[in-house]
C-alpha cells in the first residue's frame, strides 16, 4: 500500500505527462493561421481541470466559432473563438462550460441575481435588526 505522498507524486507526475503529451500533440488539420473564425489554443494558459477527456478544442490546437440557441430568448447567436479564448484562457472558466446565453440576457441574468442578492442582504439585516431589539 502506497503512501499519500507517493500517491500524489504519482498523480502529479502523470498530470505533467498528460500536459506534455497534449502540448506536443500536433494539430490534426492543417489551418491557415489567418482563417476567419480560428484563434489558436494556448493549453498552458487553460485552468487546473480533473477530466477523464480532452476538449475538441485543445485536441485541434485551436477554437472555431460555435452557434448556439439562447436559453432564455431563442436566439440564434454564436460564440465567437476570441470569446472562447477570452473565457478559457484570461477569466480561465472551466473548459467543460459553453456559452448558453446571449449577451443582453446574460446582462439580465446578472441583474436579476444581483437583485437577488441585495434583496437576501436586506431581509437579514432586518432579521438582525429585529433579533437585537
Amino acid at each position: 500500500m502506497k503512501s499519500g505522498k507517493q500517491r500524489k507524486l504519482e498523480i502529479k507526475s502523470a498530470r505533467l505527462q498528460r500536459t506534455a503529451r497534449i502540448q506536443s500533440h500536433p494539430s490534426p488539420l492543417p489551418v491557415d493561421v489567418y482563417t476567419p473564425g480560428i484563434v489558436w489554443c494556448d493549453a498552458t494558459r487553460l485552468a487546473r481541470r480533473i477530466s477523464y477527456g480532452v476538449p475538441a478544442f485543445i485536441e485541434r490546437g485551436y477554437y472555431v466559432d460555435i452557434a448556439f440557441r439562447c436559453r432564455d430568448c431563442g436566439v440564434e447567436c454564436v460564440w465567437t473563438a476570441a470569446q472562447q479564448k477570452w473565457w478559457y484562457e484570461v477569466a480561465r472558466g472551466n473548459v467543460e462550460t459553453r456559452a448558453v446565453r446571449c449577451r443582453p440576457c446574460r446582462i439580465k441574468e446578472r441583474e436579476r441575481k444581483s437583485q437577488a442578492r441585495r434583496m437576501q442582504q436586506e431581509g437579514l439585516q432586518k432579521k438582525r435588526a429585529t433579533d437585537h431589539q
